[in-house]
């Protein structure tokens, strides 16, 4: 019994390296969307429903997406630096490799969102939700330092979210 569980395991990973099966988006609202490259910065995106957007290696120095609607926007590789997101609700969203240098993220909601590998030097953070967000460590620690205030719609304390001691 144990030799067949290992082939039967063996097989499978065997199955999944060699013929992976491409990941289909559930959703109808995502078919045919492209993601959003290039120059953008100093856009205004204020109060804006982004829902689902992608923008990849994007420059969005300066833009502004204060009170925007940005559950499940993915900002891969993009450059945000001194961008507005004040207000804006950044649920379940991906930042990886982003530079969020000088950015305001004042009030902004980041619950759930993946922001591997992005920089947060000079950010301001006051009032920032980061409830269950994945940020690398020492990120943390330095955002930790400065954080202050509490979110004006989920009520909760920015070092609480961020699990600062």
């Amino acid at each position: 019994m144990r030799h067949f569980q290992r082939l039967a395991a063996l097989l499978l990973l065997l199955v999944v390296v060699f013929f992976p099966l491409s990941a289909q988006a559930a959703s109808s609202s995502s078919i045919g969307r492209a993601s959003v490259k290039g120059e953008l910065s100093g856009m205004d995106f204020s109060g804006q429903s982004l829902i689902g957007e992608e923008f990849s290696n994007a420059k969005l120095e300066m833009a502004n997406f204060s009170n925007a609607d940005l559950r499940g926007v993915v900002f891969n590789g993009s450059v945000m630096q001194g961008a507005n997101l004040h207000g804006a609700d950044f649920t379940n969203g991906i930042a990886y490799l982003v530079d969020f240098r000088d950015a305001d993220l004042s009030d902004t909601v980041l619950v759930e969102a993946l922001m591997l590998r992005s920089r947060f030097d000079g950010a301001d953070i006051t009032g920032a939700d980061f409830t269950d967000a994945v940020l690398d460590s020492f990120q943390v620690k330095k955002l930790c330092a400065r954080a202050t205030g509490v979110n004006s719609k989920t009520g909760v304390d920015t070092r609480d979210s961020l699990g600062c001691r």
